[in-house]
């Protein structure tokens, strides 16, 4: 699950790092009442609120300037005006794809001034198996071109989850990265409050770029971002309000309150599978044999006529699908008992784009006949006999 960046922000402050003062707002007339808030004589900086990366680099689309998510602005007509403009357009930055994002809600922030800025962020890393506390000297807009062209100027040091950052893991970092004796305590407080949020709200990432040394001699949090592990959440009822579901796919968002594991993807074949291997699998061969795609969707372990009607609703809003490969393997759940939820979801849903079943396991030849008894009434439901040959015909009937 992904927040705001205010949000995360707040949830630093809150573990003892420093932030600048910033105002939430939502409409050009709110954020210039912030700026007179807090200019304090000199200017603020406006943050649209969006879930993707790059917004400072990124561009309001069909806005006649250079204009991205992160804008100074030196006078409260510059922040009006600045405010309205991201509030009416559509932000598109590297990672929002071509067709943008809207912008709800912005953050009208005190200038902190700046005089260097760094990159702090924990991961977990896979081959160590335990979180890892990163660092870079050189923080801002570009840390993936850093991180590209001059692996060696990222710093590492592991965390031990069941101890927590140590203290003296902090300082040496803080002294690799070229802060002084005076400035290092400020500096060890920041790690430490990073190191309290990703480990006890079961974060799964926590970042703060840039952290920045301001030129009233400050350490400073000006942005931050943390996703959380969903399957955490249950013990987190305070990091699941921060949710924020118009961010998010809606499809995706529907998928989840069926208890389907979904993913939108760009392709036009969409997949309807049971178990994350096996939709892997389904995945790589669809696109081995020249398809691509259109989502990832895992129905568990077992199939009900509820759960199968409710994935083809979804699976079918998606425009771009033009062909549905069904591939379940059925142990805990019986093929005869899946092929009655396919038969039913076609007769509630309707199959506008072939279908193609593949079905094995327990059951499988009592559910092969289920679906031919239904074939002049579901033209579109077509059976295969092996992974192979379902995604070849799927992929060509698609065309």
């Amino acid at each position: 699950m992904k927040i705001h960046e205010y949000q995360a922000k707040e949830l630093l402050a809150a573990a003892g790092a420093p932030i600048p003062p910033h105002i939430v707002v939502r409409s050009g007339a709110e954020a210039a009442n912030a700026f007179d808030a807090l200019s304090g004589g000199g200017g603020v900086v406006v943050k649209a609120q969006v879930h993707a990366g790059g917004r400072g680099a990124g561009q309001l689309l069909g806005y006649p300037e250079k204009l991205g998510g992160v804008k100074f602005c030196p006078s409260r007509e510059k922040a009006q005006q600045v405010a309205e403009a991201m509030l009416s357009h559509r932000l598109q930055t590297r990672q929002t794809g071509p067709e943008g994002v809207p912008i709800r809600t912005l953050i009208v922030q005190a200038d902190a001034e700046p005089e260097r800025e760094y990159y702090v962020a924990i991961v977990l890393d896979r081959a160590a198996g335990q979180p890892v506390l990163m660092a870079c000297a050189e923080g801002g807009m570009e840390i993936e071109e850093v991180a590209a062209r001059h692996p060696e100027k990222i710093l590492k040091t592991p965390i031990a989850p069941e101890a927590g950052l140590q203290p003296f893991q902090a300082r040496r970092l803080a002294y690799e990265l070229g802060f002084s004796p005076e400035q290092v305590p400020q500096v060890e407080k920041v790690f430490q409050a990073l190191a309290r949020v990703y480990l006890e709200k079961d974060a799964s990432l926590a970042e703060i770029n840039p952290l920045a040394w301001t030129r009233k001699g400050q350490i400073m949090v000006l942005d931050a971002k943390i996703d959380f592990d969903d399957n955490a959440l249950f013990r987190h009822p305070e990091i699941a309000a921060l949710r924020d579901p118009e961010e998010e796919n809606p499809l995706e968002v529907r998928a989840a309150q069926a208890h389907l594991n979904y993913i939108q993807l760009d392709g036009t074949i969409g997949c309807l599978v049971n178990g994350a291997g096996l939709a892997m699998a389904t995945m790589d061969i669809i696109q081995y044999y020249g398809g691509q795609p259109a989502n990832f969707l895992d129905v568990g372990g077992s199939v009900t006529p509820e759960g199968a009607v409710e994935a083809f609703r979804i699976l079918l809003s998606d425009p771009k699908v033009r062909g549905v490969l069904v591939n379940v393997f059925g142990g805990i759940a019986r093929c005869d008992l899946i092929a009655e939820a396919l038969v039913q979801a076609g007769r509630e849903v309707g199959f506008r784009v072939p279908v193609v079943v593949r079905l094995e396991g327990t059951n499988a030849d009592k559910a092969r006949q289920i679906l031919a008894e239904a074939a002049a009434e579901l033209p579109t439901l077509k059976t295969a006999p092996d992974l192979t040959s379902a995604a070849q015909m799927v992929v060509a009937l698609s065309r």
